[in-house]
């Protein structure tokens, strides 16, 4: 029984290209994967060289669809979109230029997280916890502050009505 030819290599090139094929990447976030597998520094830097000026690779782009994608599923504010750019490494210029897609008010946004914290609470609604969840999903202070604030009237009613 032979054995399968053992394969070539694969060039930095085609490594970050299959990477790409398989979603969008920033730059920095290329260059961390490609490091990873022990390519030498300078084979890294021609490779996105090459992969920029081919337009394969680029942090608006990149940025500008994430954002929306987030925004399409709604239930994330600006400053939590920022955080996540961030970490994945987009240019801070990519990331502005991204943010200007957020809505300035993000009330509406914040009532739909809400809406779907309130379904998945079962009654149990503590103003509390209703700002730490809007807090961690990045919405502005005086959207959670306005939600929390109709909560507790909401609540309070609730229980004059019981009384």
């Amino acid at each position: 029984m032979s054995r399968p030819a053992p394969r070539a290599p694969v060039s930095c090139f085609e490594k970050a290209v299959d990477l790409l094929a398989r979603q969008p990447h920033f730059v920095r976030q290329l260059e961390v994967k490609l490091e990873k597998r022990d390519y030498p520094s300078a084979e890294i830097a021609a490779t996105i060289s090459r992969l920029t000026e081919l337009d394969y690779l680029n942090d608006r782009r990149t940025a500008r669809g994430y954002v929306e994608g987030r925004l399409r599923r709604g239930g994330e504010g600006a400053r939590r979109l920022r955080a996540a750019l961030v970490r994945k490494g987009a240019a801070a210029e990519a990331v502005e230029e991204a943010l200007e897609l957020v809505p300035r008010d993000d009330l509406p946004l914040a009532r739909q997280s809400a809406a779907a914290w309130r379904r998945s609470r079962r009654g149990k609604l503590d103003p509390r916890v209703l700002a730490r969840h809007l807090d961690r999903k990045g919405f502005s202070r005086g959207s959670i502050f306005a939600l929390v604030d109709e909560l507790r009237e909401e609540c309070h009613a609730k229980a004059q009505d019981e009384e």
